[in-house]
C-alpha cells in the first residue's frame, strides 16, 4: 500500500529557507515521478515542481525557478523541495504527489496529507 509523507514545514521569515520531504513507501521512486504542490487558503492547488521516475528531468513553475530545487534520494525513497529565498506569496499547505507528470493536479494519482508553510514577518 503506497503511502506519502511530508515534513518539514513550518513559520519562517521572507527570504529564509526551508527544505521539504516526502518519503514514500510501498512504491519505488523509480517507479513513477513525484512533484509537489502547493494551496494557499482559498486558492486552487497549484503545480510547484515534478522530477520523473529516473531524476533526469525536473519541472517547476515560473514564480519558483531558481529559487527551490527538487531532488532525490532513491536509497531512502524521499524527495525533497529545497526553498529558498522564500517569500509571503509562497505561503501554503504543500503535498507531494506520486505517479504523474505535470503541474496540474489532475495528473497525478496518489496524494501526502500536506505540511504547512508559512512565509511571514
Amino acid at each position: 500500500q503506497l503511502k506519502l509523507v511530508e515534513s518539514g514545514g513550518g513559520l519562517v521569515q521572507p527570504g529564509g529557507s526551508l527544505r521539504l520531504s516526502c518519503e514514500i513507501s510501498g512504491f519505488s521512486l523509480d517507479d513513477y515521478g513525484i512533484g509537489w504542490f502547493r494551496q494557499a487558503p482559498g486558492k486552487e492547488r497549484e503545480g510547484v515542481s515534478c522530477i520523473n521516475n529516473r531524476g533526469m528531468d525536473a519541472i517547476y513553475t515560473a514564480s519558483v525557478k531558481g529559487r527551490f530545487t527538487i531532488s532525490r534520494d532513491v536509497a531512502k525513497n524521499t524527495v525533497y523541495l529545497q526553498m529558498n529565498t522564500l517569500k509571503v506569496e509562497d505561503t501554503g499547505v504543500y503535498y507531494c504527489a506520486f505517479k504523474g507528470w505535470g503541474l496540474l493536479a489532475r495528473g497525478w494519482t496518489y496524494w501526502g496529507q500536506g505540511t504547512q508553510v508559512t512565509v511571514s514577518s
